[in-house]
């Protein structure tokens, strides 16, 4: 049984398949080519894993849920952070057909209840040292409220239930099933601004091409030693080309627990880093790390250094180019799919000020206007595109899909684009409510709505407030029945267990909430608020 999601029509799908974009093979294929390398194909801490070793323990892992009887078809919901055991749950799981989403490390109670409910998991996989699991009040709330729950490993566990002790087992043999090619294979998390999170299905075809088409463009080969700095999980660190593209070149992927200068440049010099792909903020902090206590010559293997996940001004691109000496790669991308990235021969102009064009030349990118016109080279408008590798659907989201998707299948995105007449792509900002905090996306309707909840608070507003490091705060407007303390909003929100970064960073009380002539909240009005 496979998971139903919006398919690309029939002679799409052929023409797609016809230019080579879609191979028909499983995304397991990315490491099955190298079963027998020796080579190091990822270092995490003191552990370092050949390729043979990593093959060995994604099909001891995966014969081992076989065993327990998971079954092609079922759904996984994983909780890892930067750790080996991430990349070996990811391929076990395909291997065998369970299709998973990856939350992220930061998620809490709120975030995994919300996936949980829609995909209705049979095997739930997370990190005993996360926050959630140092005992097991939440687990066992969370195995009482999914009954189709059946088997629970932890990371960094003991006993019956430790992922560990299963990726080392080889009692078992695996029969690979993965889901068809043109199936859903595993589901990517949307950083829209709805309030409830959408998820993304991607199939074999799809994401194998997005992954394939920007290791080349990188130019990835067997000597690419890749730094993971940003989570695991991010489609960005995933995939653009990310570890599994450095994974497809058999090259070596380096993880890192925190972006910080001091962390970062140690394993930058120790493994010989070639390539990395970080949000401004983190280059924020880089670029001021060099400039108080220097550090150049632990990042002279650096080349690519790749930028995206926010608004990057092309003062901070300049200065990357200039005081880290390496090539900045600018790229612009999505979890449902479009990829937009400079080349690496472009001028410098087209680096420092734009993101690049998109990866594939089926890519199919329009700006059209508030009445959906289409707009002239040049003019900002919102971004519609459609391609090989961008979905036509959310996962289980009619309305949604109605309102993101037009009649022929482009995909409006909510980003304020322009695109000049040789077809480069400069990102303007969001259209919708959506909070960008150092690369971390933050749905405005979804803090509002938690925050409504709370029986002294009638309205809410969260807009979002400039931040020279993050890019991005926010801020919550408030207007209460009785006088808070925004300790006390903060505590509120930590007992709902939604993740740290969603917590509003400023909280203000007022009489009433500002409004449009049609009656909305003015979100501008606070904004210009906050300036004043």
């Amino acid at each position: 049984m496979c998971i139903a999601y919006t398919r690309w029509p029939e002679q799409f799908a052929a023409r797609y398949r016809l230019k080579g974009y879609w191979q028909d093979l499983p995304l397991t294929h990315i490491v099955t080519r190298y079963a027998s390398n020796q080579s190091i194909a990822i270092v995490d801490r003191e552990r370092h894993f050949s390729y043979q070793q990593f093959n060995q323990s994604i099909d001891n892992l995966a014969a081992y849920l076989q065993y327990k009887g998971a079954k092609c078809g079922e759904t996984a919901l994983v909780q890892l952070g930067n750790v080996a055991e991430f990349y070996i749950v990811f391929f076990a799981l395909l291997r065998i057909g369970v299709v998973p989403v990856n939350a992220l490390y930061s998620h809490q109670s709120h975030e995994l209840n919300a996936y949980a409910q829609q995909i209705n998991p049979t095997l739930f996989i997370a990190d005993r040292q996360h926050s959630l699991f140092v005992d097991d009040g939440f687990l066992t709330t969370f195995c009482a409220r999914y009954s189709s729950v059946r088997l629970v490993l932890l990371n960094n566990d003991i006993g019956a239930r430790s992922l560990n002790n299963m990726i080392r087992q080889t009692h078992y043999q695996v029969i690979a099933t993965p889901t068809p090619a043109d199936e859903v294979a595993f589901f990517q998390l949307s950083g829209g601004s709805t309030g409830t999170p959408k998820l993304i299905p991607r199939t074999h075809n799809d994401y194998l091409y997005s992954v394939r088409r920007c290791q080349e463009i990188c130019q990835l080969n067997r000597h690419t030693c890749y730094l993971c700095v940003l989570p695991s999980a991010h489609n960005f660190c995933l995939s653009s080309p990310g570890a599994l593209g450095v994974f497809m070149a058999g090259g070596c992927v380096v993880l890192a627990n925190n972006p910080s200068p001091d962390h970062c440049f140690k394993l930058i010099e120790q493994h010989g880093v070639n390539i990395s792909a970080v949000v401004p903020s983190i280059v924020n902090l880089w670029l001021q790390a060099l400039r108080e206590r220097g550090g150049h010559k632990q990042l002279s293997s650096l080349r690519l250094l790749q930028v995206g996940g926010a608004s990057l001004t092309s003062l901070l691109a300049k200065r990357i180019t200039g005081e880290m000496n390496c090539q900045l790669q600018q790229v612009f991308g999505m979890a449902e799919g479009l990829v937009c990235c400079t080349r690496l021969n472009d001028a410098l102009d087209k680096i420092t000020q734009t993101q690049g064009y998109p990866i594939c030349p089926d890519d199919e990118l329009w700006v059209a206007n508030e009445q959906g016109e289409k707009l002239a080279s040049g003019e900002m408008g919102h971004l519609m595109t459609r391609g090989p590798y961008t979905i036509r659907g959310y996962f289980n989201s009619i309305e949604h899909n109605q309102e993101t998707f037009d009649h022929e299948g482009f995909y409006y995105s909510g980003d304020l684009v322009s695109i000049s007449i040789d077809g480069y792509l400069t990102v303007h900002g969001r259209v919708k409510d959506q909070i960008n905090r150092g690369g971390e996306k933050i749905a405005a309707e979804e803090i509002e709505n938690l925050l409504l909840q709370h029986n002294a608070i009638t309205q809410a507003a969260l807009v979002s407030v400039e931040h020279d490091v993050l890019g991005e705060k926010s801020c919550a407007y408030l207007v209460t029945t009785t006088p808070l303390r925004a300790a006390e909003i903060r505590r509120f929100l930590n007992q709902q267990g939604i993740a740290k970064y969603k917590l509003p960073d400023f909280i203000k009380f007022i009489k009433a909430l500002p409004l449009t002539a049609v009656g909305k909240v003015d979100k501008r009005k606070l904004r210009e608020w906050l300036i004043d």
